[in-house]
């Protein structure tokens, strides 16, 4: 890149950073608040230690920005995995406009929620000891967790690459890494699977103090089947979102094909679910816990079961057959706040249940676990009102426009050549 391309470049990225749309919105103001009141707490929280603003034990080491951010909200980032499979490996064409938000959506939930574990690590400087190995091993599921996570967000960032690459007009690197994706999206395929389980698995070493209704030792199985109705879920609800908010980034094409998607998307859903509600039936039967069922810890259990579970996925089954928008979007948020309320109980309010009474995070860990879902939602539509995440750029039609054009030119050169071939081989 010559001086004078340097200084367009940098001329087109300061144009960039200018804002697009209202900048007074109730989104925004909200937003700014948090993370203001967020960015003072964190402050306190450096400055004065973790325990400042938190209340860990040894019994419960685990704050809400790990049960929350990490163990739940990387559930969330399932869809990604998902959709490429069908895209990349099945070669359902049909979902392709789903798949850069999607990508995009599941790269930033890593990078942020990675960074609220490092929120509530005492030194966490030391959270390299588990990318190493050092004092637990190479066997550890930290260090398995670890690896997933940091080989995924680099697949991620793969696959999402020739977007950039298109808004910024790097045919070159476009074309580098357009080539790779099929490979990648396999490799990723494979993390997100071991790693969706893992974070279950962590939670096998805890069984004398996870309620016996929610421990198990299929959890790992139960975490991965989960992360699948939680990642769909959850595309289905921001798809849904951005048909408004980004109605003007979305071609016309994207905008047609959007109650399509959403409706088979509402399919998979209902087997998702149906497959995770006939295997929590087993291992609750399997468990024998029919006698915790006539406790309030059982109630508790039926209502996330039958009311996050089963009742979503016969929604979503009707909604599928009535064709209705509507109820697709009320059974995706039914299945959102069940994985929310499932991985909570494993690993806040189950856990230690025999305690004499729950211990609720503070405010101020709840108003730092909001604000980074808020910045990533943030930084999620400064890309797509900016990037071709909706939409091909014109300059890369253009480019697929040329390089069809020649094909087909070599293609007829080709053939005039055989047929020459073939005159002079007749005479």
């Amino acid at each position: 890149m010559n001086r004078e391309q340097q200084i367009g470049f940098f001329k087109f990225f300061t144009n960039e950073l200018k804002p697009k749309g209202k900048i007074i919105t109730p989104f925004n103001v909200i937003s700014l608040i948090t993370i203001l009141v967020a960015i003072v707490i964190l402050v306190i929280r450096f400055s004065k230690g973790l325990g400042s603003v938190v209340h860990p034990s040894q019994d419960r080491p685990w704050g809400l920005w790990i049960n929350f951010n990490v163990i739940t909200g990387v559930a969330f980032a399932g869809g990604a995995y998902v959709v490429t499979f069908m895209v990349y490996i099945l070669g359902l064409e049909k979902y392709r406009p789903i798949v850069r938000a999607t990508v995009l959506y599941a790269l930033l939930a890593y990078m942020f929620y990675a960074g609220a574990l490092l929120l509530d690590l005492g030194r966490p400087w030391k959270v390299i000891n588990p990318i190493i190995g050092n004092s637990f091993g190479l066997s550890s599921v930290l260090f398995l967790v670890a690896w997933h996570f940091i080989l995924y967000m680099g697949s991620l960032f793969i696959e999402f690459f020739p977007t950039v690459a298109e808004w910024a007009t790097l045919k070159r690197q476009r074309r580098f890494f357009s080539s790779l994706t099929l490979g990648v999206v396999i490799f990723g395929i494979a993390l997100s699977t071991l790693h969706q389980s893992g974070l279950g698995a962590l939670f096998l070493m805890a069984k004398p103090k996870i309620h016996p209704l929610w421990y198990s030792e299929f959890i790992p199985i139960l975490f991965f089947i989960s992360s699948i109705a939680a990642g769909l879920s959850l595309v289905i609800v921001l798809e849904s979102i951005g048909q408004r908010v980004f109605k003007t980034n979305m071609s016309v094409s994207y905008k047609s094909s959007h109650s399509r998607i959403l409706i088979s998307l509402a399919r998979i859903c209902s087997i998702s679910l149906f497959v995770y509600f006939f295997m929590a039936l087993l291992v609750f039967l399997h468990g024998k816990n029919l006698e915790h069922l006539n406790t309030p810890w059982g109630y508790w259990y039926l209502v996330e079961i039958i009311g996050f579970v089963l009742l979503p996925c016969i929604i979503f089954l009707s909604a599928y057959r009535r064709q209705n928008l509507q109820m697709i979007r009320i059974a995706a948020v039914l299945t959102i706040i069940g994985i929310i309320l499932n991985r909570l109980n494993i690993s806040t309010i189950a856990y230690q249940w025999y305690a004499d009474s729950l211990e609720f995070p503070t405010w101020m860990e709840v108003v730092v676990s909001i604000a980074v879902i808020m910045v990533q939602l943030l930084v999620f539509r400064w890309i797509v009102r900016r990037m071709p995440v909706y939409k091909e750029s014109p300059s890369w039609i253009n480019d697929k426009k040329q390089d069809k054009s020649f094909s087909i030119k070599n293609k007829s050169l080709t053939l005039n050549n055989r047929r020459e071939k073939w005159k002079v081989s007749a005479e």
